[in-house]
């Protein structure tokens, strides 16, 4: 977050551990450290300092910048879709796709289209660049593999924020933060960074279509995947049984509970973060 000057994010991450409970007190010590070096030098990252500015000056401001660098080399362009299309994928992958929303280049679409449609690319990266060519104001379909089918995507329906994603993809997530918001905050945070990385990596797939019927069972499956899943990775979480329980998993929804269940432990164990 802070090599990409995301401070207020960073801000609010530290500032919800250092409300967890039950961590190696030198932790505390590194996090509030860290969080009034934050507040010093970045004043407008507290939740008490500057106000942030409004989404459309900020839009304008890296428009801006964009436009500045095309300007003083026009070979700008080619230079970013090199650093997405050819180099390994890092942090500068991502900036680089959020620098190429603001270049008025035709040639940017049509490579990034390319490249997606043909390369067997990491879900979340593939996803970004759904998003970085919704952002381009790009309409259509495009088909493409995702997760080992063909999907058809539509641009201009791609999600660009969690809460543009479908009421019931929504609801799997507020089921877990029924079962855990008083009790197991910690479970919940990486429940949330975890459902949103899992949505956008199956976006369009069979599995994501199976979610959006709105039925109760499906999104209590869901839930109850996403919770032991989380549960596995933490210190006294609850077992299979108990959670099938919580959240009324019964022995006829017990086949599709495991699907889910497997589908979301393959994603993480491919390595979630790209």
């Amino acid at each position: 977050m802070l090599e990409t000057e995301r401070y207020r994010e960073a801000a609010e991450l530290l500032q919800f551990l250092l409300q967890c409970q039950g961590q190696d007190p030198r932790h505390y010590d590194e996090w509030q450290a860290l969080l009034d070096w934050l507040n010093s030098a970045f004043p407008a990252s507290g939740q008490d300092g500057i106000p942030e500015e409004e989404p459309y000056i900020e839009e304008e401001m890296a428009r801006q910048h964009a436009e500045a660098k095309l300007a003083e080399d026009h070979d700008y362009a080619n230079k970013l879709l090199h650093a997405v299309t050819n180099k390994p994928l890092s942090e500068q992958t991502f900036l680089a796709l959020e620098q190429l929303v603001y270049l008025d280049r035709a040639e940017v679409d049509e490579v990034l289209i390319e490249w997606i449609e043909h390369n067997d690319l990491h879900p979340l990266l593939q996803y970004r660049v759904l998003q970085t060519l919704q952002r381009r104001g790009m309409q259509g379909t495009l088909t493409l593999y995702r997760g080992g089918e063909q999907v058809e995507i539509e641009i201009e329906a791609v999600p660009l924020k969690p809460e543009q994603f479908p009421e019931p993809i929504q609801a799997v997530l507020e089921r877990v933060g029924n079962e855990t918001q008083v009790h197991d905050p910690t479970l919940f945070y990486f429940a949330q960074e975890l459902w949103s990385q899992f949505i956008m990596a199956i976006y369009g797939t069979k599995n994501y279509r199976s979610m959006l019927d709105e039925e109760d069972e499906v999104i209590d499956i869901w839930a109850a995947a996403l919770h032991l899943i989380v549960s596995d990775s933490l210190p006294g979480g609850k077992s299979d049984e108990e959670l099938r329980n919580l959240y009324g998993i019964t022995d006829d929804m017990r086949l599709r509970f495991e699907q889910a269940y497997r589908s979301m432990r393959h994603f993480v164990a491919a390595g979630a973060g790209g």
